[in-house]
């Protein structure tokens, strides 16, 4: 786990919860929690925190955490018998201490950590499928920030699942960022009880509350931030919707765990595979991958 410099070092945060710390050798910083095998943060190599995580967030199980990369599996949102979001973001995983290999390109110069979730018999009773998800988490020479999801059926049916990597981006005004890549694709609207719509615009921009599911998009999203003029990129494999989400000021004032006025610091754009659940035949395997990288804009 340790590579040219790279460094991970195994943390407890107040609550006891186990944490695993990534550094590049350029300083670059992610930090992991066991709780739900979710990335609570990343830093460039100046410390300028990337993701964000509400004030109001609640850090002890079996609450998930309100910011950083929640995983959403094996539902995504409401559609499904499951708790919003499905239980993987409020389970324990555990280190991977030795995983099936990767390709060597996921390993080279990266500090990374593996992590590991299976079903207990409680979640065997509410979602009767035996499933290995193993989680690799790294951080490039360059301080992108890299998740790659492996899905392993190890039943003896086929069973079907969504799956997002929730990102909390931390931006400096909602009103200030546009969101491009998602121009002419269909959408499913939340608020329009699930109705399909075709976006129209040239680039996606805020000024009220969204919450949409797109489909089928290319495979390289970018959010402009134009006040502290930085760009993050989103490039992502074997996940091919894209939710967008900010809850405006009314929702934020319901949400127990999240600031009234913070959904102007923040913006959810989801790497997903929502409208066509993912299959897996007994002893097949799926892979996502997303990589965020952040660079400088005008």
């Amino acid at each position: 786990m340790n590579h040219s410099g790279a460094a991970v070092e195994v943390t407890k945060d107040r609550n006891g919860i186990d944490q695993v710390v990534l550094r590049n050798p350029r300083g670059a910083y992610a930090r992991v929690s066991l709780h739900g095998g979710q990335v609570l943060s990343w830093r460039t190599d100046r410390g300028e925190e990337l993701l964000f995580t509400s004030s109001k967030a609640i850090f002890k199980p079996p609450y998930a955490v309100r910011g950083g990369i929640p995983i959403c599996f094996p539902q995504f949102g409401q559609r499904g018998s499951l708790e919003q979001h499905g239980f993987a973001r409020n389970r324990t995983w555990i280190i991977d201490d030795n995983p099936p290999p990767l390709h060597p390109n996921d390993s080279s110069g990266k500090a990374y950590t593996d992590l590991l979730l299976k079903p207990s018999e409680d979640d065997l009773k509410i979602w009767p499928h035996s499933f290995e998800f193993r989680l690799r988490v790294s951080l490039t020479a360059d301080g992108n920030l890299s998740l790659i999801s492996r899905i392993r059926n190890i039943n003896c049916k086929p069973f079907s699942f969504s799956i997002a990597y929730h990102t909390y981006f931390s931006i400096s005004d909602i009103s200030e960022v546009r969101v491009e890549g998602l121009e002419t694709l269909d959408y499913l609207d939340n608020l329009c009880q699930r109705e399909r719509f075709t976006e129209q615009g040239d680039a996606l921009t805020f000024e009220s509350e969204v919450d949409r599911v797109y489909l089928g998009s290319r495979d390289i999203i970018a959010v402009f931030d134009h006040k502290r003029k930085r760009t993050f990129l989103i490039q992502k494999e074997g996940l091919p919707d894209v939710g967008v989400w900010n809850p405006w000021e009314k929702k934020s004032k319901t949400m127990v765990d999240f600031g009234d006025e913070e959904c102007k610091q923040m913006l959810c754009i989801n790497g997903a595979a929502v409208e066509k659940p993912i299959t897996l035949k007994p002893g097949e395997e799926w892979t996502g991958r997303l990589e965020l990288s952040v660079v400088p804009s005008s």
